[in-house]
């Protein structure tokens, strides 16, 4: 199948080597020539990364060709993956560009993590062949694929894509309402709340909060959901638990003032030094190493 990458970023090359990988032609577009100069060497880093030798490596690259002409990217393109940076204004002209561009019966794919999908594709004129792809950072490590349909996606789309998906090894899961977050940051982000909340109130310092989770819940989450533990002990202890947790959760509905003063004082995470925690060079690239190290480990048990 002919795919076609618009962005050859982090998320960008990822999609690519993920659909390589499994054997199909990547075009990939992107107005920066540094990335797509650099593409090749990324995306054998990433697939060396993941344990492929360099045969392997060879053939999946060979198969990801870097294009600096959108129209040239997707003139034979049957599924283009859009996965530009994070501007409402950005997405919707690039979807006008490949509408344009692409054959008509292309499917159309953004994979915004914050943007309604609607919001995106409201202009088109074609847009039942339109649909989110929300893949995970990083996209070729991560299973998860959320499928987002809009009001005017149709059906065949849906099936189609999910096929693909489930076709190159990805789990893709339909996200039939087109609502801010989807699911998977819905339910981050919910959990993201309350561990601020906890720090912010003196309940515990970060630290705590994070090794909480680590310890706990977070080992078993890889197989054991929310919904199915909720079964496991039963709905009527977790109904018992939220009739006296809940209410003293935090629900303000706005960001943390906390949050927002970490942000306002240039404490940025790892990229500045400081954020809930303080990081030197060395622990942030050790923390990255020991993630990309779990989650290769993770796909190759739960294989």
């Amino acid at each position: 199948m002919n795919i076609s990458v618009i962005g050859a970023g982090l998320m960008g090359h990822g999609i690519a080597i993920s659909f390589a990988r499994a054997g199909h032609d990547v075009r990939v577009f992107d107005t920066h020539a540094d990335s797509l100069e650099t593409l090749a060497a990324r995306a054998a880093a990433s697939l060396e990364a993941l344990g492929h030798t360099a045969q392997q490596c060879d053939e999946a690259v060979t198969r990801i060709t870097p294009v600096s002409d959108l129209g040239k990217c997707v003139a034979q393109a049957e599924f283009v993956v859009e996965a530009a940076p994070e501007s409402l204004e950005l997405k919707q002209q690039i979807f006008a560009d490949l509408e344009a561009a692409a054959p008509a019966e292309c499917i159309l794919a953004s994979n915004t993590s914050v943007i309604p999908i609607t919001s995106i594709v409201q202009k088109m004129k074609t847009r039942e062949h339109a649909l989110g792809t929300h893949w995970w950072n990083p996209p070729h490590m991560i299973p998860l694929v959320e499928v987002i349909r809009t009001q005017w996606t149709s059906e065949p789309v849906m099936q189609q894509v999910t096929e693909l998906l489930q076709s190159i090894g990805k789990t893709p899961v339909r996200v039939e309402k087109d609502v801010p977050g989807f699911i998977g940051n819905r339910l981050q982000h919910a959990l993201w709340r309350e561990a601020i909340s906890l720090v912010e109130n003196g309940v515990c310092d970060a630290a705590a909060v994070d090794t909480v989770i680590n310890s706990s819940f977070g080992r078993r989450l890889a197989v054991l959901g929310p919904l199915a533990n909720a079964d496991l002990v039963g709905t009527d202890l977790t109904l018992a638990i939220h009739r006296n947790v809940l209410s003293d959760l935090e629900d303000s509905g706005n960001p943390s003032p906390y949050l927002e003063d970490l942000v306002e004082n240039g404490r940025l995470g790892m990229k500045s030094g400081k954020g809930f925690y303080e990081w030197t060079p060395q622990q942030a690239e050790e923390l990255r190493k020991r993630v990309s190290d779990h989650l290769r480990k993770l796909e190759t048990i739960l294989d």
